[in-house]
């Protein structure tokens, strides 16, 4: 990808343009949440990168009905849609395992296969310019992620057995992310009840503080009554013991990630699956948001299949990612669609801070490409959605055959080209910012 020379001052308004469309109903909500979002962002150009993939898709909008091994079905797949390095970490599935893989899956949708990777593409980019690696190695790095994730997808398209592409767990995954599955493991459901709650009257509760608010009656009421509609949504393997979800205590957040600012929340503290305190689980209800890639896709009858955005962030993720967290659903508050989960007591992100080794990163870069292989395959017809009717690995596989030469250098002058606009892009931001030219803050 050529990075266009354009004038900063014309490049500031078209960002300025693409975050209005993107956030500024929730910004003219919450000023205060957007502008410690946008100082999470201006901290470098990575930060920016994670908090706009409005502006990353609206730069790709000019290829949209085309590319590179796009065809009717390889166009049609569920994506993840904010692929980058850090969106990758730990969780325990429905059978107790923990697995690294792919996380955070509030941006996906149907779409074509490539911008996952091209956004995965641009994000070793940034992170290579981060930890000072030259062009020639961070090229390296993208043909590793490239050739891992075709030889994988290859795999299962030709029908790989479960032992020969098993998940990342404790048993099977190495370095940064078999420390992280070890993290995760050393960590306990009564370590995070700790740190959120406290025993009163005999029975837990959560603590004051800490960002929580406390709730007037009327919403109380109402967010209770979403969560009644959102037990209707939970597969049936889920309602074991219906004791699990007697309500103890429920309480407001405020969005607090890059991604999450200005969208109301909720944490409800449940009875979990005996009487034990120690066993309590917490869940939380966040307003779903639109997803960049979105207003990107022409096809009607993809938005026509989602009820709403909470409906389509859990169908997206139950189709991205085998045996997701049992607690996972959606409701309706206040006629918005909102996303259901477990505040997990075993989350671990991939932290790439002592990760600088290019050999090390090269074998890091190989696993996540084998998680995306493994994430887009999961997508397809055996996922109990008609969205995607056929066998996504299938199709891809195919599509790639077609030019097994050109797939890596693809991606390597993407990962470029992206990544030099979105360091210029960051600061232009950074100005923007604080001279107080983004409306509304």
């Amino acid at each position: 990808m050529s990075v266009p020379q354009l004038d900063e001052e014309q490049r500031g308004e078209e960002i300025l343009a693409v975050f209005d469309t993107a956030f500024g109903r929730l910004l003219a909500a919450d000023p205060a949440a957007f502008r410690v979002k946008f100082r999470k962002m201006a901290a470098s150009a990575f930060a920016f990168y994670r908090g706009t993939a409005c502006l990353f898709y609206h730069d790709l909008d000019a290829g949209r009905r085309g590319g590179p091994y796009l065809d009717e079905r390889t166009s049609r797949v569920w994506i993840h849609g904010d692929l980058h390095a850090e969106n990758f970490g730990t969780y325990m599935d429905s059978n107790g395992r923990l697995i690294f893989n792919v996380n955070d899956f509030d941006e996906a949708y149907v779409g074509p296969f490539t911008w996952d990777l091209k956004r995965f593409a641009a994000s070793v980019a940034l992170i290579g310019y981060a930890k000072a690696l030259s062009d020639a190695q961070i090229t390296e790095l993208v043909t590793v992620y490239a050739h891992a994730y075709r030889e994988r997808i290859h795999a299962l398209a030709t029908g790989a057995k479960r032992d020969e592409v098993p998940p990342f767990t404790l048993d099977t995954a190495q370095g940064p992310l078999l420390d992280a599955l070890r993290d995760a493991r050393a960590m306990t459901r009564f370590g995070l009840l700790e740190s959120m709650t406290e025993i009163r009257d005999f029975e837990r509760r959560f603590a004051p503080g800490g960002g929580s608010i406390e709730l007037d009656a009327a919403t109380r009421y109402k967010v209770l009554a979403a969560f009644d509609g959102y037990l209707e949504t939970l597969p049936d393997s889920s309602l074991a013991r219906p004791d699990s979800y007697r309500v103890k205590d429920v309480v407001g957040r405020r969005g607090i990630g890059i991604g999450s600012a200005g969208l109301p929340s909720y944490n409800i503290l449940l009875e979990g699956h005996s009487d034990a305190l120690e066993n309590d689980v917490v869940i939380y209800i966040k307003q779903a948001q639109t997803p960049a890639v979105s207003r990107h896709i022409t096809d009607p009858a993809i938005a026509e299949y989602f009820l709403h955005e909470g409906h389509r962030t859990v169908i997206s993720q139950r189709a991205l990612q085998a045996h997701a967290d049992p607690w996972l659903g959606w409701t309706e508050l206040d006629g918005a669609g909102q996303l259901v989960a477990e505040v997990s007591p075993y989350a671990v992100d991939l932290d790439w801070g002592d990760i600088d080794d290019p050999e090390e990163i090269a074998a890091v870069v190989a696993d996540l490409g084998r998680a995306t292989a493994t994430m887009h395959a999961a997508a397809d017809d055996t996922s109990g959605e008609s969205l995607v009717p056929f066998s996504t690995e299938r199709a891809i596989d195919a599509a790639l055959a077609a030019d097994e030469e050109g797939f890596a250098p693809l991606l390597v002058d993407f990962a470029h080209g992206y990544g030099a606009r979105a360091r210029a892009d960051h600061r232009i931001f950074v100005d923007l910012f604080r001279n107080g030219r983004i409306p509304g803050l």
